[in-house]
C-alpha cells in the first residue's frame, strides 16, 4: 500500500489526485506508508474546540481559553491563531492582536472527560498508548494488521474519523518510524491532518531550525546558535565528538535526533511528569502573607487532584513569574512522598520565603513531581504524620463530594477568598 483515501479508505499502490472510488481529494500517499506503525495523535486546539462544540454560537468566532487580562493563553482556536495568538502568550498581548476574541475560563473537568473518551478509543486498537497530556498521545500499532484487517495507517485514519463522529472533536495524526518523527509529523497539517515522515526524514529535518528538536528550548537554541548550529542539518554535519565535548550527553542526543534517530519505545506506564496548579494575579503581589494565601489555595487544589488520581509526589515544586515575565522555579525532594495540602503548603511556603524578598510577582504556581502510586506511601515506616494528615483531608474530600466543593475549607483559604486584609 502506497496510498489511501481518508474518506472511504480505498487503498492503492500509487499516488492519485482523487480517490478512484469516491472522488475525494483527501489522499495520503507515501512510499513507506504500509510499513510505518508509530503514531502521534494530537487533538486540534483541544480546549477551545471543546468549548466551541458545546457553544455552537461561537463556531465562527475567535476563542481564547485562559485567564483574565493579566493571565496567559492556555489555548486558542485557529481563527485566533491566524491573528498571531499563541499558547502561553500574555493575555494582554493576545487581546491586542485579536481584540474581538471571546475569552473563556478553562474547565478542566470537562476536558479530562473528553480526553478519557478519546484515549479510550485509541486503547481499543492497541495497548501501547502513551499519553503526554490531555490532548496528545503516542501509539504503537506494530503487529496489529491481522487483528484489525488493515495496515496501521488505515486503522489510524478510521480512528480519526470515529473520534470526529462520536465526540465532535478533531485530531491530527503523524505517522513515522519513531516517536520524535511522529510528533513532528502531526504538526505538519493541522487541523484534521494526516502526515507521514519516512525514509526522507534526515533531508526533511536538515533545513529546520534547531528549536524543532525535543528538549531544545530558547536557552539551548541560543547556546547552539552561538556555537554555529542554526539548523538541524548543521548538527547532523557536526563531528559527534565535538558535540559531546561541548554539550555532554545532550550533544550525543542532539546528534542522534538530527539524523532522525529515536530509540524510545511507546511506553504506556512511563511516569507522569507531575501535577501542578498556578494563577496569575490581577495586580502584582510582593507581600509574603498575600503570596502565601494564594499558595495555600493552589496547594489544596493540587493535593485534591493527586488524591483523585491515586498519586503522591516525591518532589515539591514552586514557580514564580516576575513582572518582566522571567520564570523562577524551585524544587525540594521530601522524605516521604505526599498527596496532602498540608505538606505541599508547608514545603512550598519554605521555598517561597527564600524568594519573597520584596520583589513583585505576577504569577505563582505549586506542584508535585516524581510521582508514584499512593499505595506505596502506606507501607513507609516513616509516613505516620503523612498518613494522619491524609486521613483528615480524605474526610474533607468526602464532605465536599456530598455537599459541594465549597462546603468546607481552611480558615486561611476562607479569609483569602474574602479579599485582601484590612488593618
Amino acid at each position: 500500500m502506497k496510498a489511501f483515501c481518508r474518506d472511504c479508505f480505498w487503498r492503492g499502490e500509487a499516488a492519485v489526485r482523487r480517490c478512484p472510488d469516491c472522488a475525494s481529494p483527501r489522499i495520503v500517499a507515501h512510499e513507506d506508508l504500509g510499513s510505518l506503525s508509530i503514531a502521534h495523535m494530537d487533538c486540534d486546539a483541544f480546549y477551545a474546540s471543546v468549548e466551541k462544540r458545546d457553544r455552537p454560537e461561537l463556531r465562527d468566532q475567535a476563542v481564547i481559553v485562559g485567564g483574565g487580562k493579566r493571565g496567559v493563553v492556555t489555548t486558542c482556536c485557529y481563527i485566533a491563531r491566524i491573528k498571531g495568538v499563541r499558547s502561553a502568550m500574555p493575555m494582554f498581548k493576545a487581546l491586542k492582536l485579536c481584540p474581538e476574541a471571546v475569552v473563556l475560563k478553562p474547565d478542566f473537568s470537562k476536558y479530562r472527560a473528553e480526553s478519557k473518551r478519546i484515549l479510550g478509543m485509541a486503547a481499543e486498537l492497541t495497548p501501547l498508548v502513551q499519553n503526554l497530556s490531555l490532548d496528545e498521545a503516542w501509539m504503537d500499532l506494530s503487529g496489529t494488521e491481522r487483528l484489525h484487517g488493515a495496515p496501521p495507517a488505515i486503522t489510524l485514519a478510521k480512528l480519526q474519523a470515529r473520534i470526529e463522529a462520536e465526540t465532535g472533536l478533531t485530531v491530527s495524526i503523524g505517522l513515522a518510524i519513531n516517536k520524535f518523527l511522529a510528533k513532528v509529523a502531526s504538526d505538519l497539517d493541522k487541523p484534521r491532518g494526516f502526515s507521514v515522515i519516512g525514509h526522507e526524514a534526515q533531508a526533511f529535518l536538515a533545513p529546520k531550525p534547531v528549536g524543532i528538536l525535543p528538549g531544545v528550548g530558547p536557552a539551548m537554541v541560543a547556546s547552539l546558535e552561538k556555537a554555529g548550529y542554526r539548523t538541524v542539518g548543521d548538527l547532523a554535519r557536526a563531528d559527534i565528538k565535538a558535540l559531546a565535548e561541548r554539550f555532554g550527553s545532550h550533544g550525543l542526543r542532539l546528534s542522534r535526533l538530527s539524523h532522525g534517530q529515536d530509540s524510545r519505545a511507546v511506553n504506556p506506564s512511563e511516569e507522569r511528569k507531575g501535577i501542578s496548579a498556578e494563577t496569575t494575579f490581577n495586580e502584582d503581589l510582593s507581600a509574603l502573607s498575600d503570596l502565601e494565601d494564594v499558595l495555600a489555595q493552589l496547594a489544596e487544589k493540587v493535593a485534591r487532584h493527586a488524591r483523585a488520581d491515586g498519586l503522591a509526589g516525591r518532589v515539591v515544586t514552586l514557580k514564580l513569574r516576575t513582572p518582566d515575565f522571567r520564570i523562577h522555579t524551585r524544587r525540594r525532594t521530601i522524605p516521604v512522598p505526599t498527596q496532602t495540602a498540608k505538606t505541599l503548603f508547608a514545603v512550598g511556603r519554605e521555598l517561597l520565603a527564600r524568594e519573597a524578598d520584596g520583589r513583585s510577582f505576577r504569577l505563582i504556581g505549586v506542584g508535585l513531581a516524581e510521582l508514584i502510586e499512593a499505595e506505596a506511601v502506606e507501607d513507609d515506616f516513616f509516613a505516620g504524620d503523612e498518613r494522619r494528615a491524609l486521613a483528615g483531608e480524605k474526610t474533607l474530600d468526602a464532605i465536599r463530594a456530598r455537599f459541594g466543593a465549597d462546603a468546607v475549607t481552611s480558615g486561611r483559604i476562607f479569609q483569602a477568598r474574602r479579599g485582601p486584609k484590612t488593618s
